[in-house]
């Protein structure tokens, strides 16, 4: 019998494999030779940390790239989904393994944010950037005020559920689309899948393995497209590949500490709902061609 785990690690299995399968042989067809720097593997590990930890990284290697002027700023959506799609794929199989959430909320919501990212490819990339990265992150500094609310014991606490059911599943299957759709115009999933998860009543840990896994879908579909078109650097890429498998590797335990103490947990979710929302909200105020949101998109 057909599990939704299986289905779930098929899909992730199929896109990824196909995606290294494709680099291996365009590099070889087009005589890469590009070696990845010191530089690279550094960015490539602390930004991986950082993502681990729900933080995210896409903003991040993105300042980081254009502060030191390399790669080109054309190459640098491309070189960044490169290069986090081996260090996701691997941040997926450790939460998918160690954090039980229940399956077929995991394999549903996840597959969701994959097709809401193929689909909204060509209708959310025409909505206007700036208004939603304002409104969303209007919201999700009004989320962490009740977030703070609750840790504070001013409000009653989340949930410590690990899985949905009802309308609260379809909510979060609908939603974690929504959330695939607006990755194709730079709004990150993490701050937002936490918000959603902890309204619904889960425990905040369960997010992770829900916004890791939707990475371990979305970047490598994405690789696939920026690897045909060739608009990426491969030294930079494979820097941020090596570095960013250590840095999961180190963040990895963190995350089940931190977990062990649930108000230290609810603290940290707060402090990644503040940091997306002052980022958001800062790129919105940028103009469109220096916001570091819109070098970063997951198609080419």
């Amino acid at each position: 019998m057909v599990t939704a785990r299986v289905i779930l690690y098929t899909v992730l299995v199929f896109v990824n494999v196909a995606a290294i399968i494709a680099w291996i042989i365009v590099s070889k067809r087009r005589h890469y030779c590009e070696r990845p720097t010191w530089a690279d593997g550094v960015i490539g590990y602390v930004t991986n940390f950082l993502d681990t930890l729900g933080i995210g990284s896409y903003a991040q290697i993105t300042a980081l790239f254009k502060l030191r002027g390399r790669p080109e700023d054309e190459f640098i959506p491309g070189t960044l989904n490169v290069g986090s799609a081996v260090p996701a794929f691997l941040g997926s199989l450790l939460f998918f393994g160690a954090i039980a959430v229940e399956p077929v909320l995991l394999a549903s919501m996840v597959i969701s944010s994959g097709i809401g990212a193929w689909v909204g490819a060509g209708i959310v990339s025409r909505m206007p950037r700036r208004g939603i990265q304002v409104f969303m992150g209007v919201a999700l500094l009004i989320a962490a005020g009740f977030f703070a609310m609750t840790a504070l014991g001013v409000l009653p606490p989340s949930g410590t559920a690990m899985g949905l059911s009802g309308w609260r599943f379809a909510v979060a299957v609908f939603a974690n689309f929504v959330f695939g759709a607006l990755m194709c115009i730079g709004i990150g999933n993490y701050a937002p899948t936490m918000v959603l998860l902890g309204v619904l009543g889960m425990h905040p840990i369960a997010a992770y393995p829900i916004m890791i896994g939707s990475d371990g879908v979305l970047i490598p579909v994405a690789t696939l497209g920026f690897l045909r078109s060739g608009r990426f650097s491969h030294g930079c890429a494979l820097g941020l590949t090596l570095g960013g498998l250590l840095g999961t590797l180190c963040a990895f335990p963190l995350v089940n500490l931190i977990a062990a103490h649930l108000t230290l947990m609810r603290w940290l979710v707060i402090v990644v709902i503040i940091y997306a929302a002052v980022s958001m909200l800062r790129s919105a105020r940028a103009p469109i061609s220096e916001s570091p949101d819109a070098e970063i998109a997951l198609h080419p």
